[in-house]
């Protein structure tokens, strides 16, 4: 599932666009790419944005006779997977395998529905279109389970990309056959104080308010939000859904440092940074 709150717009930061043109790059010269960052930052929704997998997710060839056409669909050539706890060589294998297929049946359907078509065959049997593979939770991979991911690799002409937390890169240089294929490096940023900025005054239209950094209340607000939140993007969106909640129940037309301070007091975020 997706971290961002439901009917919440996804926004396109600076730290999202490198990680897009990191995976094109993995995806053109089907190498394999790792990502690391600490939690919260945006990794899983900036790689389920780039997949369009929300969308993707939502569909399937059976059912979209009838359905609205998603021409986007016919562009997505990449697979998410979120490795589970229990990780046997086997599950990986099967679970990848299936993803695969039905992205290449979900586009090759949409094709025939964008041409006026409704006659296509609902078992799929024509290539495989993916051409790169997003495995998130990387870190849950045991050495069996990283074997799977790199024979993965190397029986298909796809790219790959590896998501998980600060130190896999070390982790993975333990592995000699697997690190050997890793082609480009990708350290997620928490946002930045200008991107901080940007996100913050879409959150304040979504509460229909306007933000005026030269007015001191403001100001004070925005402050207090980027000194709680260090810039991770999770805690950004809990923040928000308490500061909303609380003006609602108060009536607040007003987002001071106060109605901040009062929704930090309702989360456990551990110590302020």
């Amino acid at each position: 599932m997706s971290n961002r709150l439901e009917g919440d717009p996804f926004l396109v930061t600076k730290e999202h666009r490198r990680f897009a043109e990191f995976c094109d790059a993995c995806r053109r010269y089907r190498y394999i790419g790792l990502c690391y960052g600490v939690p919260g930052v945006g990794k899983t929704l900036s790689a389920r944005t780039y997949a369009q997998w929300d969308r993707i997710e939502t569909l399937s060839p059976q059912l979209l006779a009838g359905v609205p056409p998603v021409p986007e669909i016919l562009a997505c050539r990449t697979v998410f997977y979120t490795a589970p706890v229990n990780n046997s060589p086997h599950t990986i294998h099967q679970e990848v395998r299936s993803r695969r297929r039905d992205l290449s049946a979900l586009v090759s359907a949409m094709r025939w529905v964008l041409d006026g078509r409704t006659d296509y065959p609902l078992t799929f049997q024509g290539a495989d279109l993916t051409e790169l593979v997003i495995v998130d939770e990387a870190d849950r991979l045991k050495p069996v389970g990283l074997e799977q991911v790199r024979d993965l690799y190397d029986r298909s002409t796809i790219g790959l990309v590896l998501i998980g937390m600060p130190g896999i890169e070390k982790r993975l240089a333990r592995y000699p056959q697997l690190y050997s294929r890793v082609g480009f490096v990708h350290h997620f940023q928490p946002l930045s104080v200008e991107e901080m900025h940007f996100v913050l005054r879409h959150k304040w239209q979504q509460l229909g308010l306007t933000i005026d950094l030269s007015d001191f209340t403001d100001a004070e607000a925005v402050a207090a939000i980027i000194r709680i939140t260090g810039g991770n993007f999770r805690l950004l969106q809990r923040l928000f859904s308490q500061i909303g909640r609380i003006m609602a129940i108060n009536e607040l037309r007003t987002l001071t440092k106060e109605v901040v301070e009062s929704a930090r007091e309702l989360l456990v975020i551990g110590p302020t940074p």
